[in-house]
């Protein structure tokens, strides 16, 4: 079982991601469209596992396949689609995870567009924010050697959220 660890907001996390995020540039050189800090670590002020979760998005995932071991070079374990269709998952640091990498096709326009959303929604509402950092918390000191019982006891509050920032998100296009 990996510890499970949440932290307070880290201004460092930013800088982070720049780094970790030219290296996957370079990696993908043409094949990116876009690259994205996501996840928890992405939203000033919100608690965290410090995990810092990047999605590129590609025009062609299955070109991108050849490019494992390069991924590998820097440190990721690749681990396939890792329970969502159409995405290439890599997580670097072992079980002291400091990376996470969400990598989809533009055309998975489903799934980009869930992260995006959810990462928008928790920026544009602090008060949202605020309560999700208190479950992660609560969860990580309830919970500090199990990250499926800590992952359960998010998916609720999570599946609320996506449902309200998806609502949100289309709301905000008009």
């Amino acid at each position: 079982m990996r510890n499970v660890k949440v932290a307070g907001y880290s201004a460092r996390w930013e800088g982070k991601y720049e780094t970790e995020a030219r290296k996957i540039r370079e990696i993908l050189g043409d094949e990116l469209i876009n690259i994205f800090h996501i996840g928890s670590t992405s939203v000033r002020g919100l608690s965290a596992r410090p995990i810092i979760d990047i999605m590129p998005v590609v025009h062609d995932l299955e070109r991108v396949d050849i490019l494992e071991d390069r991924f590998e070079a820097l440190g990721y374990e690749a681990m396939g689609e890792y329970g969502i269709s159409g995405r290439r998952f890599y997580r670097k640091g072992g079980e002291d995870r400091t990376h996470h990498v969400h990598l989809f096709q533009f055309d998975n326009v489903q799934e980009v567009e869930r992260h995006l959303a959810f990462r928008d929604y928790l920026r544009a509402n602090p008060d949202v924010s605020y309560e999700y950092g208190k479950l992660k918390t609560r969860l990580a000191e309830q919970f500090p050697a199990d990250i499926e019982a800590y992952m359960d006891g998010k998916d609720e509050f999570v599946k609320a959220v996506e449902r309200a920032a998806l609502k949100w998100h289309y709301k905000q296009r008009t």
